[in-house]
């Protein structure tokens, strides 16, 4: 453990240190597990510590970053240690959108452990991590399925089917180098901006090959995140749950030096449209950006949402409205750039100008209607031969399937060369940086969860 600058509790002999320390190339509260004693159960003094931390947290405008591994409440002192784990989770949750809220599991996380990471913002897991609430025993006694610790709750199930680990690492060793790297794109705390990067990449930078990811065949799939890496600062972009909803794209570059928060739809899954798992995805992220003042750059590229009788019955009108919900009330700055596809509702949801979008762009190739030329062609002309569909089809694709009609009526607000994205972008992000937005009082809100 690095030495703390500042220690807190250091008299108390838990499982848990904590303290102010640089582990990660600036200073933050630090709660670490040191103890393997009951395999690190937490007890009620680590409860105490956390809460402890998290109140420091939140009074010296710190991020708050748990490196943990823990067995859950140490069964041997009963009550006692739950009740320190729920003062634990009350301080964290007070921590939320005030400051930065980073967890890293190096081991185990059980029970009241494991619910401390779904608290977290942002989740780092090593590769022999796992979490759950109820572990592979219960599981088999309470459902007779039999399932395997790393099956149930290991990195792998927690990056590809929950969303809970926004990055994995091989080692322990790396888990700090990847926390420095998330800290390095946020501000300390709400009342802070991000901090600017050193770039020397230059801000007029064209950018043909970005134009040039595009394959010839309007339903071809590309990789989007080779457009994101060509119009922001360096290439550079720290994609986050990569493997969870892999359809929506999201992540953290520079533009200018400015750390931006990126959504894009991926074109290369689903064909780019939404879902349950993508709209949750998008709106945590979006909402985490809006919360830390970092500008978002939103690229679309979608037929609308993925059809389905089990997508509807699981509540597609509920979980799509989370994604609008969390664009809808974000304040930050956000510029917004149609690659190709936006149909349909998609198009509202995905930052649109009606949205709050304060900027949006679009490339010559996008395509901005209701719905695709076929679709439309068969609900408007259904007795239509195949002959006279081909055509209707080809004179709907000249006349819809463009971005001059939006634009003509305001909801684009300029048609540009993919080879001049990058200087777009920061000159709308630099213009924008001054944006402040006042909120009417209220309560708080209520997201649609």
């Amino acid at each position: 453990m690095p030495s703390a600058v500042l220690a807190l509790r250091a008299a108390v002999d838990g499982t848990l240190a904590a303290g102010v320390d640089d582990a990660f190339g600036r200073p933050a509260v630090v709660v670490r597990s040191v103890s393997d004693r009951r395999a690190g159960a937490l007890g009620a003094v680590d409860g105490d510590t956390i809460a402890e931390a998290a109140r420091h947290a939140r009074q010296a405008g710190l991020p708050l970053v748990l490196v943990l591994a823990s067995s859950g409440a140490d069964v041997t002192e009963g009550v006692d240690s739950l009740v320190g784990w729920g003062r634990a989770a009350k301080e964290v949750v007070g921590c939320s959108g005030v400051v930065p809220v980073l967890a890293a599991l190096t081991g185990a996380a059980v029970s009241g452990p494991a619910l401390l990471l779904g608290l977290a913002d942002q989740v780092v897991m090593t590769a022999d991590a796992y979490a759950y609430v109820s572990g592979p025993r219960m599981v088999r006694q309470m459902t007779g399925n039999v399932i395997s610790t790393a099956g149930l709750g290991g990195a792998g199930t927690h990056q590809r089917s929950t969303g809970l680990a926004a990055r994995v690492v091989p080692t322990a060793a790396e888990v700090e180098a990847e926390l420095g790297d998330l800290l390095a794109h946020l501000p300390d705390s709400v009342d802070d901006e991000p901090p600017r990067v050193p770039c020397e990449d230059p801000v007029d930078r064209a950018t043909p090959e970005a134009g040039a990811v595009l394959p010839a065949g309007a339903s071809a799939g590309y990789d989007v995140r080779a457009v994101i890496r060509a119009v922001v600062d360096d290439g550079g972009f720290l994609e986050l749950r990569e493997h969870f909803a892999p359809n929506l794209v999201t992540g953290f570059a520079s533009v200018d030096g400015r750390p931006v928060g990126v959504v894009a739809n991926q074109p290369q899954q689903l064909a780019g449209t939404l879902d349950i798992a993508c709209s949750h995805k998008g709106a945590r992220f979006v909402q985490f950006c809006d919360a830390f003042n970092l500008p978002l750059v939103t690229m679309v590229d979608t037929s609308g949402f993925y059809p389905g009788k089990d997508m509807e019955w699981r509540g597609m009108i509920r979980h799509g409205a989370q994604l609008a919900f969390a664009y809808a009330r974000a304040t930050v700055p956000r510029v917004g750039l149609t690659l190709r596809k936006s149909y349909g509702g998609a198009f509202i949801v995905m930052d649109s100008k009606t949205m709050g979008c304060d900027l949006h762009l679009a490339w010559p190739t996008a395509e901005i209607a209701v719905m695709g030329a076929e679709g439309a062609i068969g609900i408007l002309h259904r007795r239509a031969s195949e002959d006279e569909r081909a055509a209707l089809v080809a004179e709907y694709e000249e006349t819809y399937l463009n971005p001059w009609i939006a634009a003509e009526r305001g909801f684009i607000d300029a048609v540009i060369d993919p080879a001049d994205t990058r200087r777009e972008l920061a000159a709308a992000l630099e213009i924008l940086a001054t944006k402040r937005e006042r909120l009417a009082p209220r309560r708080h809100d209520n997201l649609p969860l």
